[in-house]
C-alpha cells in the first residue's frame, strides 16, 4: 500500500491482512440473512450478509467511530437489502475489529471486498457514515473492483487524497449536523474529481434520521447505475431550503 495512505498519521509497520477462514450461520431473527465471521491474520471481523442470487453487484457498509451494523438514518443498513432488491445487490454489513483506528478499519473494508469477490461479486460499492465515510473513501482508493462510494456525514481526516479516487462519489450531509459540520463534505466535494454529487439536507443532524426516506430514495437511484458503470449526474443540491 502506498506510503501516503494515512495522510499525516504515522504509517503502521505491517499493513498486511489476510483472511484465514470464513464462518457463516443463518440469523434466525432475519430469514435470508447470514451471520458472517472472517478470521484474519489481524483478528476477527464480524458482520451480516444479505445475499442475493443471480446478481454480481455487492455493497460493503460500515458505521462510525464506534462501529456497529445498523448505520445512520434509522438503521439504514438494515433497510438497504430491501431498498436495492430489484437491482439484485448483495449487502455486507461489517463491524470493525478496532473501532476508531483508521488504518485497521480500512483493512476491514478491504477484507470485506476480498470476501465478496471470493463468493462471486464482480462490482462493488462502499457505504460509510461519519468516521466510516472517510474509511470507505480511502478503501476505494485502494481496491480496483470498487465502482462507487457513498460517504454520509463524513469526517475530513483520511480524505486528503480524495482527488486520486477516480470513482463516482456521493456525499450526503445534514446542514444541522453539530458533530461534523457539512463543511467537511463541501471540502471533500471541492477536491474530488468527477463524477461527484453532494446532497445536503437543511434539517438533518449527524445521524441523518430527519432525511431517512429521502436517503432511501437517493441510494436506490444512485447505487445501481454506479455499480453498473453507467453515467451518473453530478452536482450540488440542497433539500429543505426555503
Amino acid at each position: 500500500m502506498p506510503g501516503n495512505m494515512w495522510d499525516d498519521a504515522e504509517e503502521p509497520e505491517d499493513l498486511d491482512l489476510r483472511i484465514l477462514r470464513v464462518a457463516a450461520a443463518p440469523l434466525e431473527s432475519q430469514p435470508g440473512t447470514l451471520r458472517i465471521r472472517l478470521e484474519t491474520t489481524r483478528g476477527t471481523i464480524d458482520g451480516l450478509l444479505h445475499p442475493v442470487e443471480g446478481g454480481t453487484a455487492a455493497l460493503v457498509c460500515v458505521g462510525g467511530a464506534m462501529g456497529g451494523l445498523d448505520g445512520p438514518a434509522d438503521r439504514l443498513y438494515a433497510r438497504l437489502p430491501a431498498v436495492l432488491e430489484t437491482a439484485r445487490v448483495t449487502v455486507l454489513r461489517l463491524d470493525y475489529r478496532q473501532p476508531n483506528v483508521f488504518e485497521e478499519c480500512v483493512l476491514d473494508v478491504l477484507a470485506g471486498c476480498s470476501f465478496l469477490r471470493g463468493i462471486g461479486a464482480e462490482e462493488l460499492a462502499l457505504v460509510g457514515h461519519s468516521f466510516g465515510g472517510a474509511v470507505v473513501i480511502k478503501a476505494a482508493e485502494l481496491h480496483p473492483a470498487v465502482r462507487g462510494v457513498v460517504a454520509m456525514s463524513p469526517q475530513l481526516y483520511g480524505t486528503a487524497d480524495v482527488e486520486t479516487l477516480g470513482r463516482p462519489l456521493l456525499l450526503i450531509h445534514g446542514m444541522a449536523d453539530t458533530v461534523l459540520s457539512h463543511e467537511a463534505s463541501e471540502d471533500i466535494y471541492r477536491r474530488a474529481r468527477e463524477p461527484k454529487r453532494i446532497a445536503l439536507y437543511a434539517d438533518a443532524g449527524h445521524s441523518l434520521v430527519q432525511a431517512r426516506d429521502d436517503i432511501d430514495r437517493l441510494l436506490a437511484e444512485w447505487l445501481p447505475p454506479a455499480l453498473a458503470g453507467a453515467p451518473l449526474e453530478g452536482g450540488r443540491e440542497e433539500h429543505g431550503m426555503l
